[in-house]
């Protein structure tokens, strides 16, 4: 079974029943796995960058890619130009992946609220609608 034919990670239309508490909860810990696997596959880019661009050691990288990848900006001086075009090119890229976890981990949330709001308005309709 893919990930996609999972019924957790398929979203319902909203023609369908909003899922059970237990199922949404499931839903939230996929997409808190997959965005933590985002964030450290990213830290992991950001220090291998630093430790081969301006030999720094391990926990110096961890140090840099970590304060860019939080939003902070690079703690060491950066010296060489390959490390400068490194470290401006992954400072973009950590803004892109800032974007994207913060919306893999709203997504359900926001997906929830709308189709609980959408449901009950229906509901509402139908009833104006029988009478």
């Amino acid at each position: 079974m893919s990930l996609f034919e999972d019924p957790i990670a398929r979203y319902e239309s909203k023609g369908e029943r909003i899922i059970a508490w237990a199922h949404f909860r499931d839903r939230l810990i996929k997409h808190g796995a997959i965005a933590g696997i985002l964030v450290a596959a990213s830290l992991g880019i950001g220090m291998a960058g630093y430790m081969g661009f301006e030999k720094l050691s391990a926990v110096d990288a961890f140090l840099n890619a970590s304060m860019i990848l939080g939003g902070m900006g690079p703690v060491a001086t950066i010296a060489t130009p390959g490390g400068k075009i490194f470290a401006g090119l992954y400072a973009l890229y950590s803004g892109l992946v800032f974007l994207v976890v913060g919306a893999l981990l709203l997504a359900p949330v926001v997906h929830r609220v709308l189709h609980k709001f959408h449901w009950e308005l229906s509901d509402q309709q139908d009833q104006k609608e029988e009478k």
